[in-house]
């Protein structure tokens, strides 16, 4: 055999992988193609191909595609190891058939066994109709692949293009989802179809959008301007991740690790109002107690009365879940239970420490609502916290009343630690709802009801709303001065870093959709 000779055809093979025509396709377009995405991700000269010479066997009247429309393989990045898929709309559209879906089963199957995270870059036209039922079955292949994976390894999805029909439902399986506005849409049906059944005309955009999704629907964890920009957020989505469901979550020690007694911070009383009645950013309370620069927010822009992202404390990756007074007043809704709970059970999952910052009067009231079935999407939130067994600390800012106390700072849904503000307030509902109800007689009868009302309000504040009222039946565990918050935040984190628990022994529970 000659081996030079055949050498030159594998370099020759190799080659043809890389058509410059077909990337002129894509730029065209204003995108970049399958491999300049994995280059931009993955650490240099790190990325090794698999099945890179894979064809259909099928006929479909054009011309075959070496590779079949996927790119596959492993890679690093920032020295940690990926599994990566990236379909090729230049080629076929990017469409799936059964080598196109074999290849990523494949991939993920790696991934899965290796304990690795997998990273999806989608840009395909859907299913392969020339090769009918077998791209379908491809899909089916890749479904029961991301839910067999789903809590063993994390799964993230970059969506740069069309993803139509069941091909959406990778995405919305997979734990995040990045989009670039202009090029990311995902939609079980298209406009046309839409069209022509609803007699509605709407743009790819409004119907399937990147910021669509990251604002309304919550199918997208992320929307960027740019391709570069979303792959950074990427990499540093990565840097706050376990490999698997087994490791715990990097950790990053600082200079600030052994630097303990100028952590006093007295700004922090001053960025929430006296009166109770008054917004404010609770992101502005978070930014003073995490370790600087560390935030990163989740879901951002959908249901921002609620705020979840990670963030380190002395090093340690923590989830943080908090109400955010800025935006409804922090009341719990639909949109915020299922974010707040799709969040909580990712950090359980892979041992990430929770920490709550809770202000909230309760749960959004109203028939919109209740129609809508804030009831199970509200008991999300209570399965989630109760399931989980990661430490979980909460500290109530102002408020925390009704189902919302439970569901974001109770003992008895198995917090470990529940601090408080002076200040804040635990109740059933607020005072000025509970003087309605508790006192109605006495305020009818009243010869000057407005006047009964405000003492009524200000006694029932004093003797029954206060944290000392709490901290004397237990169901707070201190009462903390703000600006001591950071350190109390993180003597009690390495308290618990080593806490386990006994899991139930069942198949599994059934938790409200």
């Amino acid at each position: 055999m000659n081996f030079q000779k055949e050498i030159q055809k594998l370099e020759t093979k190799n080659q043809d992988l890389k058509d410059p025509s077909l990337a002129a396709k894509q730029h065209e377009k204003g995108k970049l193609t399958a491999r300049e995405r994995i280059d931009l991700l993955v650490d240099p000269n790190s990325f090794f191909e698999t099945d890179a010479f894979v064809e259909t066997r099928f006929e479909t009247g054009k011309e075959k595609f070496v590779g079949d429309g996927v790119i596959t393989g492993w890679a690093k990045v920032d020295g940690k190891q990926v599994f990566v898929y990236s379909q090729d709309f230049s080629a076929q559209g990017g469409s799936l058939g059964e080598a196109h879906a074999k290849k990523i089963v494949k991939v993920f199957d790696l991934a899965h066994k290796t304990g690795c995270p997998i990273i999806s870059i989608i840009d395909s036209g859907g299913a392969r109709i020339q090769e009918g039922v077998y791209s379908l079955d491809g899909y089916g292949a890749i479904f029961k692949q991301i839910i067999k994976s789903s809590g063993v390894i994390p799964q993230i999805t970059i969506l740069l293009g069309p993803c139509a029909g069941g091909a959406s439902y990778s995405p919305g399986l997979s734990d995040f989802v990045f989009t670039v506005e202009g090029i990311s849409n995902m939609y079980i049906t298209g406009p046309d179809v839409v069209k022509s059944v609803m007699g509605e005309e709407i743009s790819f955009q409004d119907l399937g959008g990147a910021k669509m999704h990251a604002e309304k629907s919550g199918c997208a964890h992320f929307a960027y301007k740019s391709e570069e920009e979303c792959f950074t957020a990427v990499k540093k989505l990565l840097s706050y991740l376990p490999q698997n469901f087994v490791e715990d979550p990097p950790r990053q020690r600082s200079i600030l690790d052994e630097v303990f007694e100028n952590e006093d911070n007295p700004k922090l009383v001053d960025l929430v109002p006296d009166d109770d009645k008054k917004g404010y950013d609770m992101k502005d309370v978070i930014k003073e107690v995490v370790d600087k620069r560390t935030f990163f927010e989740i879901q951002e822009e959908f249901a921002p009365n609620a705020i979840t992202g990670f963030a380190r404390l002395f090093g340690y990756v923590v989830g943080l879940v908090a109400n955010n007074p800025k935006v409804a007043a922090g009341c719990m809704d639909i949109d915020s239970s299922d974010k707040i709970a799709r969040f909580v059970r990712f950090c359980d999952a892979f041992n990430i420490p929770l920490i709550n910052f809770v202000d909230t009067p309760g749960y959004l009231p109203g028939k919109d609502q209740e129609n809508r079935g804030i009831i199970r999407h509200g008991a999300k939130v209570l399965y989630a916290y109760s399931e989980a067994n990661v430490p979980k600390i909460s500290l109530i800012i102002r408020k925390a009343f009704g189902g919302a106390y439970i569901a974001m700072c109770s003992h008895e849904l198995a917090y470990d630690t529940v601090m408080a503000w002076p200040g804040a307030q635990l109740a059933v509902m607020g005072p000025e709802q509970a003087v309605k109800i508790i006192y109605k007689r006495e305020l009818v009868e009243s010869k000057n009801p407005e006047q009964l009302e405000k003492e009524k309000i200000k006694e029932l504040k004093e003797k029954f709303l206060n944290p000392f009222q709490a901290a004397k039946a237990g169901q707070i565990d201190m009462v903390i001065d703000p600006k001591n918050t950071r350190i109390y935040l993180y003597r009690a984190l390495e308290a618990l870093l080593n806490k386990k628990e006994d899991k139930i022994p069942r198949k599994h529970g059934n938790m409200p959709v």
